[in-house]
């Protein structure tokens, strides 16, 4: 319904800005990340927006990047990820690396952010895997091999009966000391480490 609003900043705070648009004032709900790509008061901003529509209440959410915004609309998506999941998201990771995590199936890292839980980890990678490619381009999601490689690992190993947290913290060293490791030379290492 609104696309984008263009005017003076008037307020700006880290959950929120205000932008003045020909006098009317408008109260917008924003992430950290734009939060960080925000100029001060009294500039002229464009943000990309997101009105969401209950029932009882009309909120804005705003974006400085449309890919953002893009993202945003994704995750809202996903059964169990409401607006207010998907800003925390927005705030606690880089979208870059959201969608890293989403196309590579890192669930660790989608689960790092605070009130994610396993369950809505896998149900957000499993449901936006997918999407997150065709709408962002493989170009533009860099899926690293050495991360699916490090995950591989990390499989293999809990199905050998290590617990996730030690073997992680081996895998890391290991991923830290060799250039691009195959899963096989990541296992042989870590099963001498462990």
């Amino acid at each position: 319904m609104i696309h984008h609003l263009k005017g003076q900043l008037v307020e700006k705070n880290p959950t929120h800005v205000v932008i003045d648009c020909n006098g009317v004032g408008y109260f917008v709900h924003i992430s950290l990340h734009t939060f960080a790509l925000v100029g001060n008061d009294s500039e002229a901003i464009k943000l990309y927006t997101h009105l969401q529509i209950k029932e009882d209440s009309h909120t804005l959410y705003g974006f400085v990047e449309k890919s953002e915004r893009e993202l945003f609309r994704l995750l809202i998506s996903v059964s169990g990820v409401g607006a207010s999941t998907a800003r925390t998201m927005l705030s606690s990771l880089e979208p870059k690396q959201i969608m890293e995590a989403i196309a590579s199936g890192d669930a660790a890292t989608v689960q790092s952010i605070k009130g994610i839980g396993a369950k809505t980890a896998q149900r957000v990678i499993l449901d936006l895997k997918d999407k997150v490619l065709k709408v962002f381009g493989e170009g533009e999601v860099f899926v690293s091999q050495s991360n699916t490689n490090k995950e591989e690992a990390l499989s293999a190993l809990e199905t050998l009966g290590f617990a996730r947290k030690p073997a992680e913290k081996v895998v890391d060293r290991i991923m830290k000391q060799a250039t691009d490791p195959t899963v096989e030379t990541i296992i042989k290492l870590a099963l001498k480490n462990l």
